[in-house]
């Protein structure tokens, strides 16, 4: 399935007389408060954001998974759901793929499917979490910091792998994400265990093309619950400076303890250099992987408000930076949820756009605490939507992405042509 030009159009002719006096509107305000609108349409229409190959069907828990119909059951099929996001939101050029649940039978022929939707190939994202069929070796007790050096090698040579199909597709990164730890007290040297996972590392970074990245994914729990051997964001940049210069750390925000200053953490990753990308979601919990911005939108700006610090041009850091999502779950359509995940982000990074740096910075110095929270409040309290939908109808997009997705029955022609039990790869 396809979304033609004319179809959106249509759509969007709809829409403009509404949205032209509420962006009109806006605009004024914004002027006299001496901010360009202009300014942040044309950043908010660069802002990209990859789609991972691993959302696009419907999420499992460890007790049930309720398929959605429609799911795709290839590569390629993933490919056209994220080039379906695309044409809504302008805003979803890329696809992140996790090997090897999306292993390219004909590399070429992917990257010339994938060009025709115009989309690139994110990060790629190696899987020794999980044992595969005809694999030598298990990685019940770990994968890259493995007791047994046999079982090391053949991590380190899954993550070499992942790395070139990327290089075939285009890509520019490979994540890395353990779920090495342990149990129990006493079931693991913690020294030895992390020494051994640099090793592994070193050795997966000495195979990275030179202007590769790679990302460095921590979590504090889950498989494993007495400890993991990358728990932290701290761990993770011990690693990241311990293995190289274009070794850097992932910040996923559900992969944080209660309560975590997240933006605390991003802004000292920035300050240090080593803020490698992002996998964005939403959680109550724990890694709940819920629709970015659906649970603590607050947290997402003050996340973005920390990225575009003065000293931080959105140009630099839009393009320094690997922008994810990773949200699974069950009771959405997954294209659905992806589409309200992409714009709660572009929420944020329009809230943050808006803050009022010089009064901000001015309050600081005098330790202005109430005029400072004043500041950041203001502009989170924001309606921008005005802002983002001008920005996607200048794109070519959808005025209203979710609407036009229901108006013109995606997910119901989507299970007419794959029908209804359709499971999507790797789930």
């Amino acid at each position: 399935m396809q979304i033609h030009a004319e179809q959106i159009e249509e759509h969007n002719k709809k829409a403009l007389p509404d949205h032209r006096d509420a962006l009109a509107s806006m605009a004024s305000r914004l002027e006299a408060q001496k901010t360009d609108p202009e300014r942040i349409i044309r950043q908010l229409s660069r802002f990209q954001i990859a789609i991972p190959s691993w959302a696009l069907g419907a999420g499992g828990t460890r007790f049930g998974r309720f398929p959605m119909g429609g799911e795709p059951g290839s590569l390629e099929q993933k490919i056209e759901d994220v080039g379906l996001l695309h044409a809504l939101n302008r805003s979803s050029g890329a696809i992140s793929l996790h090997i090897p649940w999306d292993i390219p039978k004909d590399t070429a022929a992917i990257k010339y499917l994938a060009d025709e939707y115009n989309l690139a190939f994110d990060a790629v994202n190696s899987n020794t979490f999980q044992d595969q069929p005809g694999q030598e070796y298990s990685y019940k007790y770990g994968s890259l910091s493995h007791t047994d050096p046999a079982v090391r090698k053949q991590a380190v040579d899954h993550n070499v792998e992942v790395i070139r199909y990327g290089e075939a597709l285009g890509s520019k990164a490979l994540t890395v994400w353990l779920a090495d730890g342990s149990n129990f007290p006493g079931q693991q040297n913690f020294r030895k265990a992390l020494d051994r996972t640099r090793q592994s590392l070193e050795s997966i970074y000495a195979e990275m093309p030179s202007d590769w990245k790679m990302l460095i994914e921590y979590k504090p729990y889950e498989p494993n619950f007495y400890s993991t051997v990358i728990p932290d964001w701290g761990t993770s940049l011990l690693l990241a400076g311990k293995v190289g210069d274009r070794a850097t750390t992932l910040v996923d925000l559900g992969h944080h303890l209660p309560n975590t200053n997240i933006e605390q953490i991003v802004a000292t990753l920035m300050m240090e250099g080593k803020l490698g990308g992002f996998h964005f979601n939403d959680s109550k919990y724990g890694d709940d992987d819920l629709t970015t911005g659906s649970i603590d939108p607050f947290q997402l700006f003050l996340i973005f408000t920390e990225l575009l610090e003065e000293d931080h041009a959105p140009e630099e850091v839009f393009s320094r930076i690997s922008w994810m999502i990773d949200a699974s779950h069950n009771v959405k359509d997954p294209l659905e949820d992806l589409l309200q995940s992409v714009e709660g982000i572009k929420t944020a990074l329009a809230q943050a756009l808006l803050i009022d740096r010089e009064a901000l910075n001015e309050a600081r110095a005098v330790n202005d605490v109430t005029m400072a929270q004043q500041v950041l409040q203001d502009a989170f309290r924001t309606d921008v939507r005005p802002l983002l939908r001008e920005s996607r109808i200048r794109s070519g997009a959808a005025a209203d992405p979710l609407r036009l997705y229901r108006k013109l029955e995606v997910r119901k022609k989507l299970i007419s042509e794959r029908g209804e039990d359709s499971v999507a790869t790797g789930l």
